[in-house]
């Protein structure tokens, strides 16, 4: 029978890390860099779902990147590998030792862990740093603790990150990002009406419920079709001009686009907010403030007609 072949010895960190913001890549890139270094593999290791949907299942939690949308930002870093785990209350209920000696060892074969000071990980999170380091004398791995004030810019970041999408402030979570906020979904068949008006729209379907959409709002976007990038503007929210409706649609109007775009995946990049999402007495009025929203989208773009 052959041997099982062990896993190349490996320098790790541990996260979440949704958004893959610029202190996650502060993080990522210093691993890469001991790796390098030392001659290990460099490996994340992340878990899906995120912890409280499974403990917390009640708690509307939103992430700012779905777990496929993750994997596509971390897979440009140059690490040689990205392990998923799937975090189920069995996988939750390890002990610290169980976890560190089967998942970080025997599977990964760990020979150096970055990790932050406040990394808690076992049954109940009852396990921290210290115990880690007292894990590494056992098993024979370095432990490298991230400063307090790296921590406290990835978890600050993330928490403006959501707080400023809620709130439509796209340009603070796109300096937190260091990259545009983006939506990926499907294009899928709508009403028609903004071909009525000259504002044909493609109608963005999001299948993740837990995808942080961000403040009903018109927006300027970009997105990427046939090797082009193509400018327009994005309206998220429930259309109350024409019809309330309980759910927000995305829809987006591309200039210079005369395409039918129905079934194909779109990442759609949100680049700034013009306006909130009003009600307008008619169509008329609702097309007139469209050309003026186009107007402004092309002064924003630096983009004059």
């Amino acid at each position: 029978m052959a041997k099982e072949q062990k896993h190349p010895e490996s320098v790790i960190t541990i996260g979440t890390f949704d958004g893959v913001h610029i202190g996650h890549q502060k993080i990522i890139n210093r691993l890469v860099s001991v790796s390098k270094k030392k001659g290990l593999k460099s490996v994340v290791l992340t878990f899906f779902p995120h912890p409280r949907m499974v403990l917390q299942p009640d708690f509307d939690l939103k992430l700012l990147h779905t777990i496929d949308e993750r994997k596509k930002i971390l897979s440009k870093f140059g690490l040689d590998q990205l392990v998923v785990k799937p975090f189920t209350k069995a996988f939750s209920n390890l002990s610290a030792h169980d976890y560190v000696r089967h998942i970080l060892v025997d599977e990964l074969n760990a020979k150096h862990i970055i990790i932050g000071y406040d990394h808690h990980f076992g049954k109940n999170r009852s396990a921290n740093i210290e115990d880690l380091k007292i894990f590494g004398k056992e098993f024979d791995f370095q432990v490298e603790e991230i400063s307090a004030q790296d921590i406290e810019e990835v978890s600050v970041s993330s928490t403006k990150i959501r707080t400023a999408l809620t709130e439509g402030d796209v340009q603070t979570a796109n300096a937190y990002l260091g990259y545009a906020y983006f939506l990926s979904g499907s294009v899928i068949k709508g009403k028609g009406l903004g071909k009525t008006i000259n504002f044909p729209t493609a109608n963005l379907f999001i299948e993740a419920a837990y995808k942080l959409i961000p403040k009903n709002g018109v927006y300027v976007v970009s997105a990427h079709i046939e090797g082009k990038t193509v400018y327009g503007m994005m309206n998220i929210g429930t259309n109350p001009t024409v019809e309330t409706k309980d759910k927000p649609s995305i829809e987006v109007h591309f200039f210079k686009l005369d395409k039918d775009l129905y079934g194909q995946d779109l990442v759609v990049e949100i680049l700034h907010r013009l306006r909130d999402e009003h009600k307008f007495e008619s169509l008329e009025q609702l097309q007139a403030q469209l050309e003026t929203d186009k107007l402004n989208a092309h002064n924003l773009l630096g983009i004059h007609a």
